[in-house]
Parts: C-alpha cells; sequence; structure tokens
C-alpha cells in the first residue's frame, strides 16, 4: 500500500529562517555529540587481566585486518604490549610490522627506542645494524646509533660505526659529526685524516678553508699553509676562486706574513676574472691601507679603477670616454705593449653609423694613439701608420677630419719630410676638400715663405668657395704685404663682384681701410659711394662720417645730411634716425662751434612713454618736423603737463 504524502497547507516561509550552520553552532554549544566516555575499569584478579589482554589483543589483530599496511596501527599495538611489560610480544608486533612495511623509518626507530628504553643494548644494536644495511641513505639511524654507542662509553664502537658510515660517502654535516666526536675525545691526528677524506669528497672551497683553520687552530702553521697550497694547486688556473685566496692571504696576514699576503692578492687578482674579484679588491685595498707603503694604496686604488672602466668599456664598447679613462690608467702605470694593446682594442669599435657625430669622440683615439707614439714612445714610422690607418677608415664620401689630415701633414713637417707633407695635404684637397684644410696648408706654405704655392691655394680656394670673404681679404693682404698693391685691389675688386658673400660687411670694410692705409682718401671715398649705392644702412653712413670727419669737417656734416634724409625718406624706424642725429651732435661737440650746435641740439628728437592695446610699455621719439606738423600736439603737450601737476 502507497504512503499517503501529507499536504502541507501554509506554504510561506517562516518569519525566522534557522541555517544549517546555525543548527551545527546550536549542537555545539548544547554538547549534543559528545559521546560519554566509557567508566573506567578496575581489574582486581588475573582472570580479569586476561580477558582483558585477549579483548584488546583482538581488538589491535583486528585493525591489522581492516589495514595491514597502516603503520600506525602496528606502532600502537607494539606499544601496548611494552606497556603491559610483554617485550617478546611487542618485539613479535614491530617484526610482523617490518616484514610489512621493512622501508618505513619510524618502524625501526621506535623498536630501537623501546629496546634502548628496556635497556636491551645488544638488541638495539642489532636493530641499528639491520636498520643502516637497508637503508644505508637515512642519516636519521646512524645518528641515532653513533650517539647510543657514545653513550655507552663505547667510543671504538662509535668509531666504527661513522667509518661505516663515511663508505657511503654521506653529507658534510655527518662529516662534521665525526670530526666532532673525535675532537671531543682529543684525537686531533685522527681528525686529520678525516678532513683529510672529507675534502676529497666534498672538495669545496669552504671545506678546503675549514680544514686550513682547523691546523691553524691546533698550533699548526706550517700544515696550515700547506693545506692553503694544497687548495690552490688542487683547484688549479681553471677554476680559481675568489674565497679561497682572500682566506690564504688572510692566513699570512695573521703570521705577520705581509710579503707573501701581498703576493697571494696580486697573484688572484691577475688571474681571477674582473667581475668576479670584488671582494678580493676590497681586501686587497684594506690590506695596503693597513700594512702597505703609499705605492701599494696608490697601485690598490689604480687596479681597483682599471677593474671599473674595464666593466663599463665591456658593457658598451662604444663607450669612448670610458676608454679615454681607462686609456690614460694604462699609460701612467703599465708597459709600452700593454698601452698599445689596449689602445688597438679601443680603435677595434669602430662607429656602427656613418654620422660624423658618432665619429667626433672616437677620431679622438686615433689622435692619443698617434701622439702616444710620437712623443711617449717615440716611435714616428708607428705614429705614421697609426694616421695612415685612421685616414683609411675614415669614409671620406660622406665626411671627413681636417684635424686628422693636418696632424699627419704636421708630424712630416716636424721630420722635415715637406714632399711627404704636401702630398698629404693635396691629397685632402683634391678628396674632401674643407676651407680649414685650405686655410691651414697656406698657413704652412706662409710660414715656408712660399708665395706662388701661397697664390695657386688661394686661387684653387676661391674656385671652391668663392663666397668666403675671410679668403679674400687673407689674400689681398698676403699681396699687400709682399708690396703689389695694384694685385691686392684687383682681388678687393673680384671679390665684391661676387653675387653671394657670406660677410659682405666685413669684405667691404676690409677694401676701404685697404685704400686709407695706401694713403687713398679719394678711392675710400668712391667706394663709399658705392656701398651706399648697394645699401642704405646708417652703419655705413656713421662709417662715411667718421671717415670725412678725418678730411674735412663740411664734408662729414654733409654726409650727416644726407644720412638724415635717406633715413627719414626711406620711412624706416626711428631709432636709425636718432642714431644719425646723435652721432651728429657728438661730431659737433668735437668740431663744431656754439651756433652749429645749438641748430642740431633743436633736431634731436623728444623721447616719450606709450602703451599699446595689449598694455606693453614702449618708448617712442617725437621729432620738431612732426610737432610742427601737427596742430594739435601742443594742446597734448599742455594736458599732459596738467595732469602731471595734479
Amino acid at each position: 500500500m502507497a504512503t499517503k504524502m501529507g499536504k502541507v497547507k501554509n506554504k510561506a516561509p517562516a518569519e525566522m529562517q534557522v541555517t544549517a550552520e546555525q543548527l551545527l553552532r546550536e549542537a555545539k554549544e548544547r554538547q549534543l555529540e559528545v559521546v560519554p566516555a566509557p567508566p573506567k575499569q578496575k581489574i582486581s584478579d588475573p582472570e580479569e587481566l586476561a580477558e582483558y589482554r585477549l579483548r584488546k589483543r583482538k581488538a589491535f589483530e583486528d585493525e591489522i585486518r581492516k589495514n595491514r599496511v597502516l603503520v600506525s596501527n602496528w606502532i600502537k599495538y607494539a606499544q601496548w604490549e611494552d606497556s603491559q611489560q610483554e617485550l617478546e610480544r611487542a618485539r613479535s608486533v614491530y617484526e610482523r610490522a617490518l616484514d610489512v612495511a621493512h622501508r618505513n623509518v619510524t618502524v625501526w626507530l621506535k623498536y630501537a627506542e623501546m629496546e634502548m628504553k628496556r635497556k636491551q643494548i645488544q638488541h638495539a644494536r642489532n636493530i641499528w645494524d639491520r636498520a643502516v644495511t637497508v637503508m644505508p641513505r637515512a642519516n636519521q639511524f646512524w645518528y641515532k646509533y653513533t650517539y647510543m654507542e657514545e653513550m655507552l662509553g663505547n667510543v671504538a664502537g662509535a668509531r666504527q660505526v661513522f667509518g661505516r658510515w663515511m663508505q657511503w660517502e654521506p653529507d658534510e654535516q655527518a662529516w662534521f659529526s665525526y670530526l666532532k666526536m673525535e675532537l671531543r675525545y682529543k684525537e686531533v691526528p685522527r681528525a686529520r685524516q678525516i678532513y683529510e677524506h672529507f675534502v676529497m669528497v666534498h672538495p669545496d672551497v669552504k671545506n678546503w678553508i675549514r680544514y686550513g683553520r682547523f691546523e691553524l687552530q691546533h698550533g699548526n702553521v706550517s700544515s696550515a699553509r700547506t693545506v692553503f697550497e694544497r687548495a690552490v694547486d688542487f683547484f688549479g688556473d681553471d677554476h680559481l676562486e675568489e674565497q679561497l685566496y682572500v682566506a690564504f692571504a688572510k692566513f699570512e696576514e695573521q703570521q705577520k706574513e705581509y710579503e707573501r699576503a701581498r703576493v697571494i692578492y696580486k697573484y688572484a687578482l691577475d688571474r681571477i676574472p674582473k667581475q668576479e674579484a670584488q671582494d678580493l679588491f676590497n681586501q686587497y685595498s684594506r690590506f695596503e691601507k693597513r700594512f702597505g707603503d703609499r705605492r701599494g694604496v696608490e697601485t690598490v686604488v689604480v687596479s681597483k679603477r682599471r677593474f671599473q672602466y674595464e666593466e663599463e668599456v665591456k658593457a658598451n664598447p662604444c663607450n669612448y670616454d670610458a676608454w679615454f679613462d681607462l686609456l690614460r690608467l694604462t699609460e701612467e702605470d703599465s708597459d709600452e705593449d700593454a698601452v698599445r694593446e689596449t689602445y688597438e682594442r679601443a680603435i677595434a669599435n669602430i662607429p656602427p653609423s656613418a654620422e660624423k657625430r658618432h665619429w667626433r669622440r672616437y677620431i679622438y683615439l686615433w689622435i692619443f694613439y698617434a701622439m702616444y707614439e710620437e712623443l711617449v714612445a717615440e716611435d714616428v714610422d708607428r705614429a705614421r701608420q697609426v694616421y695612415k690607418a685612421c685616414l683609411g677608415i675614415i669614409p671620406h664620401q660622406q665626411f671627413t677630419f681636417a684635424k686628422i689630415w693636418l696632424m699627419a701633414a704636421e708630424l712630416e713637417v716636424r721630420q722635415r719630410d715637406l714632399p711627404a707633407a704636401r702630398r698629404l695635404l693635396g691629397n685632402a684637397i683634391g678628396r674632401c676638400p674643407k676651407d680649414k684644410l685650405f686655410h691651414s696648408y697656406i698657413e704652412i706654405e706662409l710660414q715656408l715663405r712660399e708665395f706662388d704655392r701661397c697664390r695657386m691655394l688661394f686661387e684653387k680656394f676661391l674656385e671652391y668657395n668663392s663666397a668666403n670673404c675671410t679668403t679674400w681679404i687673407r689674400f689681398a693682404e698676403m699681396e699687400t704685404l709682399l708690396g703689389d698693391a695694384t694685385r691686392a685691389r684687383s682681388i678687393f675688386e673680384l671679390a665684391i663682384e661676387q653675387t653671394l658673400l657670406d660677410m659682405p660687411e666685413v669684405l667691404w670694410k676690409a677694401y676701404i681701410d685697404f685704400e686709407i692705409a695706401q694713403d687713398e682718401p679719394e678711392n675710400a671715398r668712391q667706394l663709399y659711394e658705392r656701398l651706399l649705392e648697394r645699401t642704405q644702412h646708417v652703419k655705413v653712413w656713421l662709417a662715411f662720417a667718421a671717415f670725412e670727419a678725418r678730411q674735412s669737417a663740411e664734408s662729414a656734416r654733409d654726409i650727416f645730411r644726407r644720412a638724415e634724409k635717406s633715413a627719414r625718406s626711406s620711412g624706416g624706424e626711428a631709432e636709425e634716425q636718432v642714431m644719425i642725429l646723435e652721432a651728429w651732435s657728438k661730431f659737433e661737440q668735437e668740431h663744431g662751434d656754439p651756433e652749429t650746435q645749438a641748430a642740431i641740439t633743436k633736431r634731436l628728437p623728444k623721447k616719450i612713454k606709450k602703451r599699446r592695446e595689449n598694455g606693453e610699455e614702449y618708448f617712442d621719439y617725437i621729432f620738431p618736423e612732426d610737432r610742427d606738423a601737427n596742430p594739435n600736439f601742443k594742446l597734448l603737450q599742455m594736458a599732459h603737463m596738467w595732469k602731471q601737476g595734479q
């Protein structure tokens, strides 16, 4: 018969909702799930004890049958038998457990601890022997075994166990335990033998250092030094260790063998890579500051700086500033071969880009190299080869360096080989002409008094760059010095006829000064007139007036009148007209009479302050002619005076 389901009449949620978490918390608070402990059983006769033991053994056996591989069941069973003073039964349980889990460390430890607690030493010894035979890599067995033997006073037995253990080459801590045991009984020779075996099994630097310190602690200085020397030979040059050399040097320092320590430091610094020797540098620096002289300290500082520069150039081979520092340091403290080797390393780092700005620092490496060979090494042939190699690297199609060409030529001049110098400079002008090359070549020929060559070079220079006013002026000056004024005048005439000039005002001034120096004032006057046909610049008028002032005061006044008229008619800035009037006034103060001075003073403008629409203030000038032309100016002036009075 089917069960009839009851209908829920009210399906609305309850006003107070109860969660599962709340139910569990209330149950915990009321301790609804706590099972009361079973009552304690008091055993009063052997029959009850036997019954209790039978019941417990049955429970343990049942648990073991349920899960035979669960080690905790076996250990609880054996420990219970041990608590019942049933030692044989406990041994039986442990043996059965070992049949099931002979690789379990806990079972062996609990088994041996039980035997030791019962003072069954031989049984415990047998268990430890079996354990280390089954699992020789379990260090716990060996530690417990040796500790037991030592606590029993069986030092020979403990030593024998350690010997068996060391055959398996365990970790370093095991060796330290063996060493500590021997040292506790003052067996230094045995400890030394252990160290000999230990550093071969674990050939680390720190272990060799420990060996050396061991010998030192026991007063064997020579043996300690021998250990350090053997360590250096053992690692050789292929596996140099900074820590070993620092310890060796400190050992020698403690023995006050300062020269030995210094040799060790230098030996290590010469062989260990620089990036791995930072601590070595620091220790060596400290050593030299304490026991060395000033030279030794400087050597350490130089070595440290060299290491820093080497790291910089290694990180960025194109860091030419770091190369300069390294080269300067090398030149101060090394021989010629080392300096040349460093220069060769530096110049091998050619800039990757064919832009001149990237080559500017690089090219100085070649310059310093050549100067070193010529001045320091005094090897002119090598200096000449350096310049030649440098000129072969520079991409002259894109750019060149006139400095290199000139320095190479100056080297030949110093060696009195003028044909070679001329070939170099001629080649430079032919391949990559530059103003500096022409100027320097001409200067050399001028010093040699080769004026025909200078004329030829000036002509080629002007063919290359006719807009260079300085070249025209220097060409004319040379002809003037040679006394050929006609030739110089022709050069100036050719120059001013050029359509494109970089500094025409300088050229005209030089031409006018030339005519004045030749005592040809009429020619100078004509030049001023020709220049005014080209430009009405106020400075030209003032220079013309100053020139005429040296000739005639009336002529100068005439120039000032023309200049003022030109400035007013051109509609230029008022400042130009003011400059002319001020210069005219100054001229009249020096050369005029009171009448002319008063006349020019009346013509000077009045300086007033004005304000633009944006509020910016500026100064303007009002000339007398403007006041006369503006009838309202006087009224405005009176209003301004009234405002100032208010």
